[in-house]
């Protein structure tokens, strides 16, 4: 996808589409797409060995687990929150409710990264849709 020449939405490209964990790219800003995603409910443990994954929180909250050297831990990120999950971190989005964020990653960039669990149904391993 290539950067776009009009405003883009992000309310409008949120009510295009209904799947969760299944993200749209709005944009493109130099190598990275900006992601838009419905979340709700578990995610999958999952690795990006070579990239750090932005996180914001447009609506609803989002908890990330996270494997690090110093042991697991989960941060919170309510509405209007951003956090980096850094490369080579093992980590779980989890939404407790319906959730809308924006993602910030290397184009083609799996969804459930480069090495992750068995991935469920629910959950798009995806390297991003476009917008309808």
């Amino acid at each position: 996808m290539e950067a776009t020449s009009e405003p883009i939405s992000l309310e409008a490209a949120l009510a295009s589409f209904t799947q969760t964990w299944s993200p749209r790219i709005v944009t493109a800003v130099n190598d990275y797409d900006v992601r838009v995603a419905k979340v709700d409910g578990d995610h999958v443990w999952h690795v990006h060995d070579h990239t750090d994954e932005f996180f914001l929180v447009l609506d609803g909250e989002l908890h990330i687990s996270l494997r690090e050297t110093r042991g697991e831990r989960t941060v919170v990120l309510p509405k209007g929150s951003v956090f980096t999950v850094p490369r080579g971190t093992e980590h779980k989005p989890y939404a407790p409710l319906p959730t809308a964020i924006l993602v910030f990653e290397p184009t083609g960039t799996l969804t459930v990264g480069d090495r992750h669990d068995e991935v469920p149904a629910h959950v798009g391993a995806t390297t991003g849709h476009a917008l309808p």
